[in-house]
């Protein structure tokens, strides 16, 4: 029997982990797999509250540039910055999507692939001889705090500002059977890999596929034997690379 061409994941099933369905599932399920999605995360406001980042959202005037990492930050940032004269940069093509909407302009910055690093490279270089652009940074309290320090030594004055907690959650004795019962385990961050770590243990589906280097090593630092590590870090490369690992040949 030949694969459908269209549809090379039929009959394989794919453990997703983020806290609410989006993109990677969506793409899994038009490749025809059968989606597992067992979240192991959930967000919530910082340990303050929020009080800082509301502080800083009214101040927002005195800002040349918002950076978000994920479509949580866009959430909480973006509304604010609507109407104000701002240059926008996010981490992904979903983010940027989230924050487009909400902040009602484009977004300035989007790197080619969805690392960090990348956003840092991508941003404009700084005059020198002139004043330090201020930028916002808005991140997860979990966020490697790197980034800020890369921008600061492209030049820019960065305040970082922690706009979301994320929360293990465990699951469900029924949740931990189905994702270990899955032909993969998918991980599009570190922080995913670790939630899985902590929720679920070692214990993995046969194959363990992660978007990029960093991922992979939060993955291994944490007991987790990945098979199958993105070249293109992205998700559309993530599932490029989930069907090459597991998609049925004619």
């Amino acid at each position: 029997m030949r694969a459908d061409a269209r549809r090379p994941l039929a009959g394989r099933s794919v453990v997703t982990t983020r806290e609410r369905p989006g993109v990677l599932d969506s793409e899994f399920a038009r490749a025809g797999a059968d989606v597992v999605h067992v979240p192991l995360i959930e967000t919530t406001d910082p340990d303050d509250g929020g009080e800082m980042l509301r502080t800083e959202l009214g101040r927002l005037e005195s800002y040349d540039w918002v950076v978000v990492t994920s479509p949580v930050g866009a959430e909480r940032v973006m509304p604010a910055a609507r109407g104000h004269d701002l240059r926008v940069a996010t981490v992904g093509t979903k983010t940027a999507q989230v924050a487009e909407r909400l902040g009602g302009r484009p977004v300035d910055v989007v790197p080619d692939r969805q690392l960090a690093v990348e956003l840092v490279a991508a941003m404009p270089a700084v005059d020198a001889a002139g004043p330090s652009p201020r930028l916002l940074l808005a991140v997860a309290d979990r966020a490697d705090p790197a980034t800020a320090d890369a921008l600061r030594a492209r030049g820019y004055d960065v305040t970082l500002i922690t706009a979301y907690r994320t929360m293990l959650r465990v699951p469900t004795w029924r949740e931990r059977r189905a994702a270990l019962a899955a032909d993969a385990a998918v991980f599009a961050s570190g922080s995913a890999a670790i939630s899985w770590a902590e929720a679920i243990g070692a214990e993995a589906p046969v194959e363990v596929i992660s978007i990029g280097p960093s991922t992979t090593k939060a993955a291994t630092e944490h007991g987790l034997q990945v098979t199958a590590t993105a070249t293109d870090h992205s998700i559309d490369g993530l599932v490029e690379t989930v069907i090459r690992t597991l998609g049925v040949g004619p």
